[in-house]
């Protein structure tokens, strides 16, 4: 399990002690495909690491339209913001594939920050990434045509999750047609044309949960 910890990039520059800590105060659980976590404006009283598996965060409008924020994959963290502002959660989770995570409670969560400096800077790190991305993201809505939104968002998941060999670089990914077009801004006609758009010229190849982007073709 110590081993696990250290792909964690929140917990990167802990000792084998201290993530012995860690695993001793938090609760190890595993969840099925398509789990509810926790929902929009549930009170937030747990803090979560990915072990393995992946879920989305995401939130619903009046009518129910769902947008998805972001995709989680193992060694992510989520959950910390409504411990750190005590406010109801700012969206949803929900597991796409069997998914093992580390619980830990508000109080252990706030322990740890006021005893482990490595931790807090790392959590006010990840805060500062996430806010920068969705300024981003809000440029990108305001600015890009929906294709270069598809593009970006492909590139992003690539950077993020993939694999590469050579110039092929594998995603595995268990967000359906109509997530990958939330996540993009786009309707799931634009995101179907540009993937299209892609297959024909070799960039893009769809298998089971997973795809490959060729990255000399994205160039050419």
């Amino acid at each position: 399990m110590i081993e696990w910890l250290k792909k964690v990039s929140l917990f990167d520059n802990l000792n084998d002690e201290q993530l012995e800590h860690i695993l001793r105060i938090a609760h190890r659980r595993t969840f099925t495909a398509g789990t509810t976590m926790f929902q929009e404006k549930d009170p937030g009283v747990t803090f979560y690491v990915v072990l393995s598996g992946s879920l989305k965060l995401y939130t619903k409008s009046l009518n129910g339209e769902e947008k998805v924020l972001s995709l989680v994959s193992a060694g992510e963290s989520f959950g910390e913001l409504s411990l750190l502002d005590g406010l109801p959660r700012s969206a949803s989770a929900t597991t796409l594939e069997p998914t093992t995570v580390l619980e830990l409670s508000s109080d252990q969560f706030m322990e740890l920050l006021q005893t482990h400096f490595d931790i807090t800077r790392g959590i006010l790190s990840e805060l500062s990434r996430r806010l920068r991305k969705t300024n981003e993201h809000v440029n990108d809505l305001t600015f890009l045509d929906g294709r270069t939104r598809v593009l970006k968002n492909l590139i992003t998941l690539a950077n993020q999750n993939g694999k590469r060999d050579g110039n092929l670089i594998s995603i595995h990914m268990a967000l359906n047609y109509d997530e990958l077009a939330q996540m993009a801004g786009v309707t799931k006609a634009v995101l179907s044309d540009v993937i299209r758009e892609l297959e024909s010229r070799s960039v893009l190849t769809f298998g089971i949960n997973e795809y490959k982007l060729n990255l000399l073709k994205l160039r050419g």
